[in-house]
């Protein structure tokens, strides 16, 4: 096991000696923790699967904006549609989603409302806070868990991006640049696995 792997070797390549960075572990653990929860959840296989599959393609987005402060349009809008196709499709799998009325205002109202705040942002600083990528993501959040839930997806990642700026940063200044996509992605993912539990 490469974290088993990693812990033994105290952090360094066994051929080489090199320090490799507790990134790579911490990702491989949090891979594992998603699947884990997704199979503990969710209601069948097939639906476990899925909200896995949902859950790792955030992780890639969240660990791409960490590092690039990008949000691909191949991943968002590849989200996005992949939402609004299995919410129109109604495939027969125990998977909670919205249906295809409110999957398409959801998508429609994240991104508005995250465009909104950007422009407000921007008219009011006279500099860009937010990125076109938040709002895609925001979008693709929608079409999986539909516009009812909006409030409770950005109330959840606007909490956990700023309690995240103030333990890495210790605290807050004007000028301070904060990935917003991991904690919109935690948030998505989240509301879509708790989803699965029913009401």
């Amino acid at each position: 096991m490469p974290v088993l792997s990693w812990i033994l070797s105290g952090g360094h390549c066994r051929h080489c000696g090199a320090r490799i960075s507790p990134a790579y572990p911490l990702t491989e653990l949090a891979a594992a923790a998603i699947g884990t929860a997704a199979a503990t959840v969710a209601p069948s296989l097939e639906a476990a699967g899925v909200v896995a599959l949902v859950g790792w393609w955030l992780l890639a987005l969240a660990l791409i904006d960490l590092r690039t402060f990008r949000l691909p349009d191949a991943l968002t809008l590849t989200l996005l549609a992949a939402g609004l196709g299995l919410a129109t499709a109604r495939l027969p799998v125990d998977l909670v989603l919205p249906d295809p009325r409110d999957a398409a205002l959801g998508a429609a109202a994240g991104c508005l409302v995250l465009l909104s705040i950007r422009w407000l942002y921007s008219r009011t600083r006279g500099v860009e806070g937010l990125g076109l990528g938040d709002a895609k993501l925001a979008a693709a959040a929608g079409a999986w868990l539909g516009w009812a839930a909006l409030p409770s997806l950005l109330l959840f990642a606007a909490a956990t991006a700023l309690v995240g700026a103030l333990v890495v940063h210790r605290r807050l200044r004007g000028d301070l640049a904060v990935p917003f996509g991991p904690a919109l992605a935690l948030a998505f993912w989240s509301l879509l696995l708790a989803a699965q539990r029913g009401p």
